[in-house]
């Protein structure tokens, strides 16, 4: 599917450079969908269609930071891994097909509340892990609800991930970091197969923006020595507002 608005070197440009941006956030704290998801709804991609042109964006990153954490995700039960990633999938694949399915006024009107609710999670970070730790929630149930979101929208998924594996009761940040991109890869990839398959994916914008992320990423490492990480996420929290005030705008 193209979309005819996406059609300009202006238009183009911004979509590369949100791609880029978002990718370097990736890397140093995570938020990068909210630059991706309104940079295509400003260049007029419809949201259902952005939202999911979007996640395939971001997705391929997943894999640098799920690598990067690799010796410790060896520490995981290889079985124990095998069944939340196949739970993750699962709800990927049945968040995608809520998306398919939302008729595209239904989801103009809840992703206001989304982009709000990804945001509240994202400003809070770190200091929900002492708050959530242990919480008794079953495991296989929350990642299924958690993947289901990521797969209908994917903003904020790695910081509402986070806070599932404090509320399961993980301690060591690097290698919940590392299920969480690991588990983000899989369930993303799942629910992108679902959208492929529903024509909700512009691939030109898609493929293009995949590459200037991956190239963001690269660049994330040697950015996040030189940028305040707490200034850095209170711009990001910044954007999360602004954007979720521009689409509530939108439905009047």
């Amino acid at each position: 599917m193209l979309i005819a608005s996406v059609h300009s070197f202006a238009d183009w440009g911004l979509l590369a450079a949100a791609a880029f941006a978002a990718g370097i956030l990736n890397t140093i704290a995570g938020g990068g969908s909210f630059l991706t998801f309104p940079a295509l709804v400003y260049v007029g991609v419809p949201p259902v269609i952005a939202n999911a042109t979007s996640a395939f964006a971001v997705t391929p990153g997943y894999v640098g930071g799920a690598l990067g954490f690799r010796r410790e995700l060896k520490t995981l039960d290889a079985g124990m891994l095998l069944r939340i990633c196949a739970v993750g999938i699962t709800g990927g694949i049945l968040g995608g097909f809520l998306l398919t399915v939302t008729p595209a006024s239904m989801f103009n009107a809840i992703v206001p509340g989304l982009l709000l609710f990804a945001t509240a999670i994202f400003a809070l970070g770190e200091r929900m892990v002492p708050l959530m730790r242990g919480g008794g929630i079953p495991p296989s149930l929350g990642v299924f609800l958690v993947a289901v979101y990521g797969g209908y929208f994917n903003g904020g998924l790695g910081i509402v991930l986070l806070a599932l594996f404090a509320l399961l009761g993980m301690t060591s940040l690097p290698l919940m970091n590392g299920l969480k991109n690991l588990l983000s890869f899989f369930l993303s990839c799942a629910s992108l197969a679902v959208f492929a398959v529903g024509g909700l994916i512009d691939w030109r914008p898609a493929a293009m923006m995949a590459v200037f992320a991956i190239a963001g990423g690269f660049a994330g490492a040697g950015v996040s020595r030189k940028i305040s990480k707490p200034h850095l996420r209170m711009l990001i929290v910044v954007t999360g507002i602004v954007m979720s005030g521009v689409f509530f705008y939108r439905l009047f």
